[in-house]
């Protein structure tokens, strides 16, 4: 299963091939480009949260990191000590209630089961004020491996998000790291 002890097992085992080890520089800029400072920002799934750290030096302070996994969070905490503890949230991202203007993917949607794509979009929606947006990186690849990761294609992802939100990106992704270059889309997408 799934759970934050499988994934503290990965970090645990240097199993952590999705860690670039860096922030995004596709999600960085989509950030500084469309977004003002006051900007209240989820990251679920953030792992290291390079993203979080990020945008958070550059003043972005309302981002907000979620993950249930300890190990990369107290990662985060030694880079970070004086990030303000109460943005950071150790759960699980379904039982996550709150409001936000903006959500970040970046390698949680290829990391949660298949079978969970349908609670991912509604949850998703349920946690964007309205006309919120969630933005980020999508595998425009399947994968022969079993995963995680688990890939996908654009016409499956349009089957989940289409009830919630109007797809205001949809494109292969030009700033992607050099492995993964052409095999990711920036969706962009507005809470219905």
């Amino acid at each position: 299963m799934l759970n934050a002890r499988y994934w503290t097992e990965r970090y645990l085992k240097a199993q952590t091939q999705w860690d670039i080890g860096f922030a995004s520089p596709a999600i960085i800029d989509f950030v500084k480009e469309n977004f003002d400072f006051d900007t209240k920002i989820l990251i679920p799934g953030a792992g290291n949260a390079y993203e979080v750290e990020v945008l958070f030096n550059l003043g972005f302070k309302n981002v907000f990191l979620l993950d249930f996994s300890e190990l990369p969070i107290q990662n985060f905490l030694n880079r970070n000590p004086n990030f303000p503890i109460e943005q950071i949230l150790m759960e699980d991202f379904f039982e996550h209630n709150a409001s936000y203007d903006l959500i970040i993917e970046q390698t949680f949607f290829c990391a949660i089961d298949r079978s969970l794509r349908g609670e991912y979009a509604r949850k998703m929606h349920t946690l964007l004020k309205s006309k919120g947006t969630l933005a980020g990186l999508w595998f425009a690849r399947e994968f022969t491996h079993e995963g995680p990761p688990f890939g996908g294609n654009w016409e499956e992802y349009e089957h989940y998000f289409a009830p919630y939100f109007k797809t205001l990106t949809c494109e292969i992704c030009n700033k992607s790291i050099k492995p993964r270059l052409g095999n990711e889309y920036f969706l962009r997408f507005e809470k219905q």
